[in-house]
């Protein structure tokens, strides 16, 4: 391991002092560099190319328990702690998730739903319960608004949209683009909190024409829609915490790319088993 730090290290420090700080000889080193790699030195090698790249894929987000599964699904045959050393050894560290504080406008005099799913967020299918929720990016254009619509079995984004206005509209246009895309069957719990982007008349008329069941949050408890809140925590710790973002156009964009083109097809989640939404979704068709 000595040996392999100081290759790894050698355009950074003198190799005779890595050498000397690690208790090693130089020709101990140098041997150890011009002999032949094992087999298994050589299945590392190709291991840590494909975890490389899906390492890349994934914005920096997957740690070993993501990155074991997203290799064994690939067809390839590596081991759960030989993923995670090879990950440590090159330094592949997932990115930590931070607190994401949340601001709801409750102050209104809309109508407001019962909670019919107190917390219970379980379902037994795709479009069976809904959450929806708005969240904030900060730009150097100012904040940007995000409004999601999350299908609770599959943890898929069914409908989104941004706007840097927070206005009314902004929530409908989720809501439309799920309706669009889902066609759901009366019966359907949509979830929310209090704010009046979902109690107003517009947004509520939408849901009752379709035959949803209209259901939100309980005043003062933050973490009643605790899956839309954990989607939101995921795309700010994988995407726009580590970027400053100078438009509102660039972030827009990533947004768009990171839902339909990673968070949905491709990004697993151990609460359905290391799958992504979409793969979930399709396995659940085949199943029933």
């Amino acid at each position: 391991m000595s040996f392999a730090f100081i290759e790894a290290e050698k355009t950074s420090f003198p190799i005779q002092r890595m050498c000397r700080v690690l208790g090693v000889s130089q020709s101990g080193f140098f041997a150890w560099r011009d002999r032949p790699a094992c087999h298994r030195q050589r299945q590392d090698m190709i291991h840590l190319a494909h975890i490389r790249t899906a390492f890349a894929l994934s914005n920096g987000t997957y740690g070993s328990p993501r990155m074991h599964r997203d290799r064994v699904d690939e067809g390839h045959q590596i081991g759960r702690h030989r993923t995670a050393r090879l990950m440590r050894e090159s330094q592949l560290i997932a990115r930590q998730k931070r607190r994401f504080k949340r601001t709801t406008d409750s102050e209104h005099a809309w109508p407001v739903a019962p909670n019919l799913v107190a917390q219970d967020f379980a379902a037994d299918g795709p479009d069976r319960k809904w959450g929806a929720d708005i969240s904030y990016i900060w730009t150097a254009e100012g904040w940007l608004h995000l409004a999601i619509v999350l299908d609770l079995f599959s943890r898929r984004v069914v409908g989104w949209a941004t706007s840097d206005r927070l206005k009314r509209d902004l929530a409908v246009e989720a809501l439309r683009h799920a309706l669009a895309a889902r066609n759901p069957e009366p019966g359907l719990v949509h979830h929310s909190d209090r704010g009046s982007q979902y109690c107003s008349v517009d947004y509520q008329a939408r849901l009752r024409k379709r035959g949803i069941l209209i259901s939100m949050s309980g005043r003062g408890n933050c973490y009643v829609n605790s899956m839309v809140e954990t989607f939101f925590k995921t795309i700010k710790s994988e995407l726009i915490w580590p970027v400053t973002w100078q438009s509102h156009q660039k972030a827009e964009n990533a947004i768009a790319r990171h839902i339909d083109g990673f968070y949905n097809p491709v990004r697993r989640h151990s609460s359905l088993g290391f799958q992504s939404p979409i793969a979930f979704e399709r396995k659940a068709r085949e199943v029933s």
